[in-house]
């Protein structure tokens, strides 16, 4: 069988480690191999800090409407006739043939597996490794080979030695699919690669998806860590491009910037482009709900030495006299707590008439609770939470036990468990309301702080209801729930998700921050829809009458309008005097306070001011 001198990699056939015994050339792989009908087609990778192209990645193509068109069909026609190995090698050498004969200058992205790359490279000098990419008149220098993993690498310190060598010929190392479960963050770190590509699940859809996001940041800390810089993958919509561009990621590779084509590009796709030139910046998906605590700090943990089952009532006592801030003790079999004995309970019995000298002596364990709260010290915030609705409460008063494995590991109280629930429930709620589910006072803040770090021109929009209040107290909190879920719900119906945040700082008061251009359109459908939707939450008596009668603030009662929705709204230009984000949120509120005061419902701080859309005649709200 004869060989095929133009795929070798080396000038010289007999020192290459493949032989390309391609098998018969009748088979469909070795035959469009040797009639040279496989096609380069080269799909630009793009930096994201000035939009040029950053480099090529080559993708083989094969003849266009046959079943061997796609990279992936020809792998496994490879696979299938046993050759794997030397297609790959192949395809590298018509790569590097191909960006010869176009004479271009930038950087090439060359797809091999590990397996091929250390069969090719090993053992040989980084002279060697530039040599057999020079000799197809390509720069070295502008040469990135990109390790596919089809299967785990088997043998990492060979290929890690391979690596140094390619590295040491002025070449690039790039590691492909980064999260796809065959390339590891161990790869990663011994590899040293110049270039990390994330596998396009993280990336795509990321403006829908916070914890592929939260994902992504912790990958950008890592490939800063390594110097490393990170690609991603599979940007297919403007929406996930903008999020990208907004985290800073470096490099980004998809069908929005550019599909692979014969020819490569001078620039990404005109819409890619426009999204990396215009100044708005994107509304980042939120967590539903904070990340609560996975478990208590080990200082919440309270350090009480426990005893043994046959501790006496005089031995607890001591030891409760001589250590007043102990609220519990805990009994033990070897290290397994057994019973618990409360301070106060345990000195009130003590106390009684004669209890000293007929059971002083005995056993405490015939006066404890046998059956106390154990909490793994290893619980989440919810399981603990649990404890504060179960029937036993008693936990409350005597605290419970910490164990880990089943071992003794301290005391904990109840005031302790109800403080720590609380503040972890209120520090939940900064980030999401547990109402609405959407962003609250920290996510609020951050988005602002990023809309002025940009520079970006937009519209502060802060939302209140009046006369909520005493509909809250006539109808009582489930309705005055409808309410507030009612204008959440008006709210995103007219608020644009790709450029504009909806936040709840609380209660009926919203935070909406606009890039949308028609943003006095929208705030004027969000009044007028949630007025009208407003009214059919009362009942038939109220909506006969206009209103309620029901007790001010002042306890005193009085006739109440339906519920309506007032807005301020505050612009904020790239040379704004606002020095904070907390200088535009009071900003916005100043002006949403103006407008319930004056009775119209939306009132623009500044100069100009919006049409009111209630008449000019109608009453002041009550405050």
């Amino acid at each position: 069988m004869s060989a095929l001198p133009q795929f070798h990699l080396y000038a010289d056939p007999a020192t290459d480690p493949m032989n390309f015994n391609l098998g018969d050339r009748t088979r469909p792989l070795a035959r469009l191999l040797e009639e040279r009908a496989l096609e380069i087609h080269f799909q630009p990778i793009v930096s994201l800090s000035d939009g040029r192209i950053h480099a090529h990645e080559a993708l083989i193509r094969g003849p266009r409407g046959t079943a061997l068109h796609g990279a992936e069909a020809l792998l496994a026609q490879a696979r299938l006739e046993g050759v794997l190995q030397e297609f790959e090698v192949a395809c590298v050498v018509l790569a590097l043939e191909r960006w010869a004969a176009l004479r271009q200058a930038g950087r090439l992205f060359i797809n091999i597996s590990a397996s091929a790359l250390v069969r090719c490279f090993a053992g040989r000098s980084a002279h060697d490794i530039a040599h057999s990419v020079q000799r197809w008149g390509v720069n070295p220098q502008c040469v990135a080979f990109e390790i596919t993993e089809h299967e785990r690498v088997a043998d990492i310190p060979l290929l890690v030695e391979v690596a140094d060598g390619v590295h040491g010929a002025g070449m690039s190392f790039v590691l492909d699919d980064f999260g796809d479960g065959r390339s590891s963050l161990r790869l990663w770190s011994e590899l040293n690669p110049d270039v990390v590509k994330i596998d396009k699940y993280f990336s795509r859809d990321i403006a829908q998806h916070a914890k592929r996001l939260r994902t992504l940041r912790a990958l950008m800390q890592i490939a800063d860590t390594f110097g490393t810089m990170l690609v991603a993958e599979g940007v297919e919509t403007p929406e996930d491009l903008r999020v990208l561009r907004d985290l800073g990621c470096p490099l980004v590779q998809g069908y929005l910037l550019g599909r692979p084509a014969p020819q490569p590009r001078t620039a990404p796709e005109p819409e890619a482009m426009a999204v990396l030139e215009d100044r708005r910046i994107a509304v980042l998906p939120t967590e539903r709900m904070a990340p609560s605590p996975r478990r208590f700090s080990q200082a919440k943990i309270i350090e009480v030495p426990p005893v043994g089952l046959h501790a006496t009532n005089d031995e607890v006592v001591a030891l409760f006299t001589a250590n007043p801030e102990w609220h519990a003790i805990a009994l033990v079999d070897g290290e397994h707590p057994v019973a618990l004995v409360g301070r106060q309970q345990c000195l009130d019995r003590y106390a009684k008439l004669y209890f000293k000298e007929i059971c002083g002596r005995k056993p405490c364990l015939a006066f404890a609770n046998t059956e106390p709260t154990l909490v793994d010290v290893h619980a989440g915030i919810d399981e603990l939470a649990e404890l504060l609705t179960s029937p036993d409460q008693r936990y409350l008063n005597e605290g419970f036990v910490y164990v880990e494995s089943g071992r003794y590991r301290g005391l904990g109280t109840g005031q302790q468990l109800v403080r720590q629930v609380t503040e972890s429930r209120i520090e939940a709620a900064r980030h999401a309301n547990p109402l609405t589910l959407l962003p609250g006072n920290s996510p609020i803040s951050e988005h602002i702080e990023r809309l002025q770090a940009a520079g970006a021109t937009f519209v502060a929009c802060y939302a209140d209801l009046s006369q909520f209040k005493p509909f809250n107290d006539h109808y009582g909190y489930w309705c005055g729930d409808r309410m507030i879920k009612l204008l959440a719900a008006t709210i995103q119906a007219h608020a644009d998700p790709r450029r504009d945040f909806v936040g709840h700082v609380g209660g009926d008061d919203f935070v909406i921050l606009f890039q949308s251009a028609d943003w006095r359109a929208r705030c004027e459908r969000m009044v007028t829809d949630f007025d009208a939707a407003a009214i059919e939450l009362y009942d038939d008596e109220a909506r006969a009458a206009g209103g309620i009668r029901a007790e001010d603030r002042h306890g005193v009662e009085r006739f109440f309008r339906f519920v309506s929705l007032y807005m301020g709204v505050v612009e904020v230009g790239a040379g704004s005097l606002f020095r904070s984000a907390s200088d535009v949120a009071s900003a916005a509120a100043r002006a949403k306070q103006t407008a319930k005061q004056s009775g119209a419902s939306i009132h623009l701080q500044g100069p100009a001011q919006l049409t009111a859309l209630r008449p000019a005649d109608a009453p002041p709200p009550a405050r």
